[in-house]
């Protein structure tokens, strides 16, 4: 059984998702505990179970409820092992896994900072299992540095891509252009296109992108469109804030909020570039190794996991974070770099990603964890 507050978007749900598919296909009964969301039909889709219930509640009462309904669902369901991969609900399933006397594991899916002995004790729940799996050698460094447990007792798992899904052979021209219009653009359109994918929230750096799109057209540059894709749920504030900063840059027609989308593949293909300009490091950034997987360049903000995923002049650039200097800078320089060499460092990353985040690999890695832990209690 995995723990997770929703199923909505994001990378750690998108794990979830695969491992709960590797269970099943293993022969096994994977249950997941969230709130819910949009993924979920996915999840059934796979042969998953959605056990639905408010895991999301820092509410400690709720935290209490859930933790029974939790011990309720182990019981009922004889459950083997349960994988928390996130803090507030990880309390209720390790208290739930205690009560059970069930082995418990925890992805720590991000590098969660402390300024209190408190803040470091509540993100220290995701330790006090029988496992920690972290999702990139950045992040085991960080647990190690932060929380001081046993190496033998932490593993790193690279988060996987689904190379079924994610694959440019399997994108059909129909998919691209069904995107295309619906965001707007032309056919013949011959503008480089930037794509941002991920949440609008303040730490995926829309606004410094904003900011060198703005400099990139004093210079006089007009050879580019930027696409921030993703939802900003419910933060239609910081939305507002986006749309007003395009507004008054005057970059209306070369920088547009498009929306959620359903399609990311479709959507890295009908890109030229991708970037990633996190204004805080990412513990891994499934958003820098999915458009590799479909043969893109990608640019990155020079810190946390994606100094693994990308590599410098080779399949993308890492940049400044938060400098819109710098950010400008690289996108022109991916502009000027032209269309052929672009797909030569595209390829380069589909080849270095294919070899190296394979959902499968992942999910293998994952179950061997499982079995690891349910061969030390036994």
């Amino acid at each position: 059984m995995q723990v997770i507050p929703e199923l909505e978007t994001g990378g750690a749900e998108q794990s979830t998702i695969d491992v709960a598919q590797a269970v099943v296909r293993a022969g096994g009964t994977a249950l997941v505990a969230t709130r819910g969301g949009r993924m979920v039909a996915r999840l059934e889709a796979d042969g998953g179970r959605l056990a639905q219930m408010p895991v999301q509640t820092k509410n400690p009462l709720v935290m209490l409820g859930n933790a029974a309904r939790l011990v309720a669902l182990i019981r009922q369901e004889k459950v083997s092992i349960v994988h928390a991969r996130s803090r507030a609900p990880a309390f209720s399933a390790l208290w739930a896994a205690h009560a059970t006397g069930t082995p418990f594991v925890a992805t720590y899916h991000g590098v969660y900072k402390a300024q209190s002995r408190l803040k470091r004790w509540y993100n220290a729940v995701m330790t006090r299992g029988d496992l920690v799996i972290a999702n990139s050698d950045y992040t085991r460094d960080h647990v190690l540095a932060e929380h001081h447990i046993d190496p033998a007792k932490l593993v790193t798992i690279p988060r996987g891509v689904d190379f079924e899904r994610f694959d440019p052979a399997f994108v059909t021209q129909d998919r691209v252009e069904t995107l295309r219009t619906a965001w707007g653009i032309a056919p013949d359109d011959p503008r480089t296109r930037i794509l941002l994918a991920g949440r609008l929230t303040r730490i995926k750096g829309h606004l410094t992108i904003v900011d060198a799109a703005r400099r990139m057209a004093a210079e006089g540059r007009r050879d580019f469109l930027i696409l921030f894709a993703g939802d900003d749920q419910g933060r239609t504030g910081y939305a507002a804030e986006v749309q007003s900063a395009i507004d008054e840059a005057g970059l209306s027609d070369a920088v547009r909020i498009v929306g959620h989308c359903d399609d990311m593949p479709a959507a890295y293909l009908l890109a030229d570039v991708a970037i990633l300009p996190t204004t805080v490091p990412e513990s891994f950034g499934r958003a820098a190794v999915e458009p590799q997987a479909m043969g893109r360049p990608v640019i990155a903000s020079n810190h946390g996991g994606v100094t693994e995923t990308v590599v410098e002049g080779q399949t993308g650039w890492l940049t400044s974070v938060e400098d819109p200097e710098a950010w400008a800078k690289a996108m022109a320089r991916a502009i000027d770099l032209g269309a052929g060499k672009r797909r030569e460092m595209g390829e380069m990353g589909r080849r270095r990603v294919r070899q190296l985040y394979s959902s499968d690999a992942m999910c293998a890695q994952t179950l061997a964890a499982y079995e690891r832990v349910l061969e030390a209690r036994r």
